[in-house]
C-alpha cells in the first residue's frame, strides 16, 4: 500500500496534489510543530501579472503549538476579494471560484480543520479518493519524532511503499525504511507550464492558479507529470 504523510498546506502547490495522485492513502500531519515562515499558512498566487503572496491570518501562532493547536484570524474575506480580483477573467474562473469561495467562508477556526477540508474539497474536484487520516487520531507512539515518527504511522496503516515530495530527501534515509519493510520513494516532478494570461509563464504557484487556467482534465494530466525515484 502506497502512504503518504504531509503537513496541512494553505493552497498549497501541485506538487502537494501529485504526491496525494499517487498514493493509497494519504495522512494530513497535523500533530507537528507549526514553522513559521513556512507554507502552512501561505502561498503564492498570480496578481496584476506578477507573483504575488498570500497569507492566512492567524492567532498567537508559535513553533511551541502544534499545528492542530492554532487558531484562524480575520481575514478570509479579504483573501477571498484578493482571489476574486486577480483571477475573475481567467478561462475557469466561473467553475472554481465557488469552490474557493466555500473553502475560505467554511465556519471553522482551527487552521488544521479548516486547512483539512479545503484539500479534501479540492482533492474531490480533482477526481482524487485516496483513504484519509489525520496524524492526530491514529494511536502511534507520540514521544516518537522525525523519520521514526513518519515509519511508525507506515506500520500502523500497512504501508509498504512510503512516497514524498522531493524536498524530503534530506530527512530520510532509504536504509531506515528497507530495513522496516517500507520502500521509500520521492516524487520528481517535471516541468509544468501552462497558458496564464498572456505573459511569461509564472511557476510554482498555488493550486489555486493551475485550477484557474486548466479544466479537470488538464489538471488530470498535470497530475499525473512526475517520476518516482
Amino acid at each position: 500500500m502506497k502512504l503518504a504523510i504531509m503537513q496541512p498546506y494553505f493552497f498549497p502547490y501541485i506538487g502537494y496534489f501529485q504526491v496525494i495522485q499517487a498514493v493509497d492513502t494519504f495522512v494530513v500531519y497535523d500533530d507537528v510543530n507549526f514553522i513559521k515562515g513556512g507554507w502552512i499558512n501561505r502561498n503564492f498566487i498570480l496578481s496584476q501579472g506578477k507573483r504575488s503572496r498570500i497569507t492566512l491570518q492567524l492567532q498567537g501562532a508559535s513553533p511551541n503549538l502544534l499545528i492542530n493547536q492554532i487558531k484562524l484570524g480575520s481575514n478570509r474575506i479579504k483573501l477571498l476579494k484578493t482571489i476574486q480580483q486577480s483571477y475573475s477573467k481567467a478561462t475557469f474562473f466561473s467553475y472554481v471560484y465557488p469552490i474557493i469561495e466555500e473553502i475560505l467562508l467554511y465556519e471553522e477556526d482551527n487552521l488544521s480543520k479548516f486547512i483539512d477540508f479545503g484539500l479534501r474539497r479540492i482533492c474531490n474536484y480533482l477526481g482524487l479518493s485516496p483513504k484519509w487520516y489525520i496524524s492526530s487520531d491514529l494511536k502511534k507512539d507520540s514521544k516518537l519524532y522525525g523519520q521514526n515518527k513518519v515509519l511508525s504511522i507506515c506500520t500502523e496503516l500497512g504501508g509498504s511503499h512510503y512516497i514524498n515530495a522531493s524536498g524530503g530527501r534530506s530527512l530520510y534515509d532509504k536504509l531506515a525504511f528497507s530495513n522496516q519493510g517500507v520502500q521509500l520513494s520521492f516524487i520528481a516532478s517535471k516541468d509544468i507550464e501552462y497558458p496564464q494570461f498572456g505573459g511569461l509563464f509564472e511557476p510554482n504557484l498555488s493550486i489555486i492558479d493551475v485550477l484557474m487556467f486548466n479544466d479537470q482534465e488538464q489538471c488530470s494530466r498535470l497530475l499525473k507529470s512526475f517520476d518516482l525515484d
